[in-house]
């Protein structure tokens, strides 16, 4: 799959729904290419540590406004990728195949208890990722003139932004009660 797809969609969700992004947090043990997604938005502040709790545990509190993990988490991750989140900070997560309905149930609602929004979205390549909001909604808070503004974008713009929040109606069932939009 086309490795352009996953970091354009996992950088610029975030970076596209939060209101004024000045700081992202990348936990990656591989980041290039998210870190050159993140070099298209003037003005960002990116820092990447290691996967590891370890890391995360070192980072400082409230500093960041988009929080883009790769990591492995459980609930002491989770509570750490809060705790680095600006009151209106927003997290941007791989997780599970949504077949794997009860892991995935579970993480959601860990994430539930830290968001106002947490909704599972397409990245384009087969995968989903999770959006965790504390404040914006990823469709209805788009800022589309920084969608717009992006130069070099081989997959993402403001069309596949919304679009890639669409779920079957399966899924729908599936989640009900657990995804909060």
């Amino acid at each position: 799959m086309k490795d352009f797809i996953y970091n354009e969609m996992m950088v610029h969700v975030g970076l596209c729904t939060n209101k004024a992004p000045e700081n992202i947090l990348i936990i990656s043990n591989n980041a290039d290419g998210m870190v050159k997604e993140v070099a298209k938005h003037d003005g960002i502040n990116c820092d990447v540590i290691a996967a590891n709790l370890d890391a995360l545990r070192d980072a400082q509190d409230g500093k960041y406004d988009v929080v883009v993990s790769e990591m492995d988490a459980d609930a002491a991750a989770y509570a750490h990728m809060n705790r680095v989140l600006k009151a209106d900070g927003l997290l941007v997560t791989r997780h599970p195949s949504l077949d794997n309905v009860d892991e995935n149930k579970q993480i959601i609602s860990i994430l539930g208890k830290y968001a106002k929004v947490v909704m599972p979205f397409n990245l384009g390549t087969g995968e989903t990722a999770i959006l965790a909001s504390k404040e914006y909604h990823p469709t209805a808070d788009i800022i589309l003139h920084r969608t717009d503004m992006l130069d070099g974008l081989e997959y993402y713009n403001c069309d596949v932004h919304p679009a890639a929040f669409a779920m079957g109606n399966y899924i729908k069932k599936t989640y009900l009660g657990i995804i909060k939009n």
